[in-house]
């Protein structure tokens, strides 16, 4: 017989084995950056092969979301989760083998293992957790975003150590740790669990889920797009504007992706305490503009716009999938919705780093393409505003 306290203990269990799956679904992407040197030098790569390495996942992102929901819709969200881990488990080996063909089919096959990951996690979030889905997918992306400190800060002391193969198929460990905790979880899960009412003060489900998917598609893309541009190239302007060495503008890049991980509670927190999405939607839309402007206007406090957008990106990843997760009539639609808004997002992203880098080419600065992610930005919190009324404003 399973009791209340049984229940809680295996929601707490399923909970600890989703964060775990969640550390390896951006981990392995940052892994490689701070080696890529070397891993060029020994695989004797061309600068198009090692461009490779870092934008194939990004492509897979895009192109191969569409069929990894229709994955999880025939095979269940729980099964698609353990194959997301074994994909990356599987790449992160194949992509250390030492040949070129293998690390390019290493990164193809974690590429897509973390697509699929992308896709199921959130209909997990939204089928076992929805009352509390704002905390949960503020800890998903916090953890996503806590792997990739992981890897980016501890991988050159590992590759130094044991050499930049041993380095990165040794973060296969994180996966290996979360097959075995998945594969667990995966017992007590209830296959086809219909969704439960959501907790007092949550968003109920909106009567327009096609606008909703609409505007959230745009306003997705715009963070994305800026995310990845702003990964890309942040190094290189805080280099050129700041007259920085590269190690130093790299240090001083950090808390872009460190700051991540307290803007994932940030959205959870607002809105515990009574902010409105609407409300959420402007302040993370402000903080992103931090960047752009605060470049533009007054470089030499870098360090305070770095640390803000860092934030803002956290939490405005958190704010999109919370509202597909809460909007959504039914798992089935959050489902589609996320793997919709996700394939235009990042056929977005994967533009990001070589059109910011054109549009520096051909001006001769940094001045217009922070002025593109400016225009971006100011995009999407347009379009977040819009997402975020009232179901029944919506409609």
């Amino acid at each position: 017989m399973t009791t209340p306290g049984t229940r809680s203990r295996g929601a707490g269990f399923l909970l600890v084995a989703l964060m775990l799956v969640a550390l390896n679904l951006r981990a392995p992407l940052t892994s490689l950056p701070p080696v890529v040197a070397q891993v060029s030098d020994a695989l004797a790569l061309t600068p198009a092969q090692a461009g490779l390495l870092t934008s194939v996942p990004v492509l897979c992102f895009a192109l191969l979301t569409p069929p990894s929901s229709l994955l999880v819709a025939r095979i269940g969200p729980e099964r698609a989760v353990l194959i997301a881990v074994l994909g990356v488990l599987a790449g992160e080996v194949l992509r250390s083998a030492g040949s070129v063909p293998a690390a390019l089919a290493g990164t193809a096959v974690l590429g897509a293992g973390i697509t699929v990951g992308n896709v199921a996690v959130p209909v997990v979030i939204a089928r076992d957790f929805l009352a509390r889905s704002a905390v949960v997918t503020g800890m998903y992306s916090a953890t996503m975003n806590l792997g990739s400190t992981l890897t980016t800060t501890l991988t050159v002391p590992l590759a130094a150590a044991l050499g930049w193969q041993w380095a990165l198929a040794g973060w296969g460990v994180l996966a290996a740790v979360a097959v075995v905790a998945w594969g667990a979880a995966m017992r007590g899960l209830p296959h086809g669990a219909p969704r439960v009412a959501p907790a007092s003060g949550a968003v109920a489900p909106t009567r327009s889920p096609r606008r909703l998917t609409v505007l959230l598609c745009v306003a997705f893309s715009g963070q994305a797009f800026s995310y990845y541009g702003a990964t890309a190239w942040l190094p290189e302007i805080l280099h050129t504007r700041l007259g920085l060495e590269p190690a130093a503008a790299g240090n001083l890049s950090a808390p872009f992706q460190l700051a991540a991980i307290a803007g994932s509670f940030a959205i959870p927190f607002a809105l515990g305490r009574g902010a409105s999405f609407r409300a959420a939607a402007v302040g993370t839309t402000l903080a992103w503009l931090a960047l752009p402007a605060g470049m533009l206007a007054a470089p030499d406090l870098a360090v305070v716009w770095v640390s803000i957008a860092g934030a803002a990106q956290g939490a405005n990843f958190t704010l999109v999938f919370t509202l597909i997760t809460q909007r959504a009539p039914t798992v089935a639609a959050a489902r589609r919705a996320s793997a919709v808004v996700q394939t235009v997002g990042y056929a977005c992203a994967a533009l990001a780093p070589t059109l910011l880098g054109a549009v520096h080419t051909a001006t001769g600065g940094w001045d217009v393409p922070l002025l593109v992610l400016l225009v971006t930005l100011l995009f999407m919190g347009v379009m977040l505003q819009l997402a975020t009324r009232s179901p029944r404003a919506g409609r």
